[in-house]
């Protein structure tokens, strides 16, 4: 039976892409946009957010939607009916990344003539989003082994050299208000021979105040705001320099603030994870590791 894989976040489409399974696809998500090829696709999700706004303003719209017990983004049912998918695959790890489960599952109960097997991810932990991987494989009984083969030899050159000074390193994942980064960016930034702060393996990430920033006083401030790419991380960040603190930290007055792309990398739970931690690398030790990221990936914020 020939699949037919509708994706709703980003992350599962380049899952599925590195599985090799890229012409099976038939709809997606209105933030899919990698590998290029499948920019034509029907899309399938739409979002209730204008994200044109302020990283303040969208903060708010977001919560006010949250505390509403409403849903961020919204699912076209019809286009998703005629296009009779075998699986969709979705989500339950953040209703701010992407459509809920549960609201997939509810249109899923309403379609008519097809009954796709929805594939929720869930993943805390770079272990897990590998499991993941493996999950849909197996699902859409295709092979996996070399895909996590290939990503784990990456890791593994990375790693073997990062074992000496451990700069502390700050990931902010959100600007006006601030967000440290959790779930797996501490794995990597330690992965990538850092000493993350403010934000915990696993766990979501967490709002911290500039107190906290003030104490924590990091080696290094990696930006990388979800869902915005290099250009608009660089817009953004501007305000921080508004803050009165923001000229004493030591980061700053050592030229060791970057931004990066978070959109394209750090924010999604995928085989780009590890393109991720090349970003990292090449910025925690320079001496070590050029992987050509600089001006495509990230840049020094200055």
């Amino acid at each position: 039976m020939t699949h037919r894989i509708i994706t709703l976040l980003p992350s599962a489409t380049e899952i599925i892409h590195a599985l090799g399974l890229t012409e099976h696809l038939v709809g997606r998500s209105h933030e899919c946009d990698y590998p290029l090829e499948i920019q034509d696709l029907p899309v399938c999700t739409s979002a209730k957010l204008d994200t044109k706004r302020s990283s303040l303003q969208i903060d708010t719209d977001v919560q006010s939607l949250l505390q509403s017990a409403l849903s961020i983004y919204q699912i076209e049912t019809e286009t998703i009916e005629q296009l009779q998918p075998t699986h969709i695959i979705t989500q339950d790890q953040c209703d701010v990344c992407a459509v809920s489960f549960s609201d997939v599952k509810k249109a899923v109960n309403s379609l008519v003539s097809s009954h796709p097997e929805i594939i929720s991810l869930q993943p805390n932990l770079l272990q897990e989003v590998w499991d993941d991987i493996k999950r849909v494989a197996q699902t859409l009984d295709v092979p996996f082994e070399s895909t996590l083969e290939e990503l784990n030899n990456r890791i593994e050159f990375i790693t073997s050299k990062t074992k000496n000074e451990q700069p502390s390193v700050l990931a902010l994942e959100w600007i006006e208000p601030l967000m440290g980064a959790g779930n797996w960016i501490p794995e990597l930034i330690e992965m990538a021979g850092g000493k993350a702060v403010l934000g915990s393996s696993g766990q979501h990430s967490p709002y911290i105040t500039w107190d906290e920033l003030v104490n924590a006083n990091p080696d290094v401030i990696i930006i990388m705001p979800c869902g915005f790419d290099l250009e608009r991380t660089h817009q953004e960040a501007q305000i921080l320099k508004n803050h009165p603190e923001w000229k004493n930290l030591q980061a700053v007055q050592q030229d060791q603030v970057y931004l990066t792309d978070g959109n394209a990398y750090f924010n999604r739970p995928g085989p780009r994870l590890v393109d991720s931690l090349e970003i990292l690398a090449e910025i925690l030790h320079p001496e070590l590791f050029t992987f050509g990221y600089q001006g495509k990936a990230w840049e020094i914020f200055s």
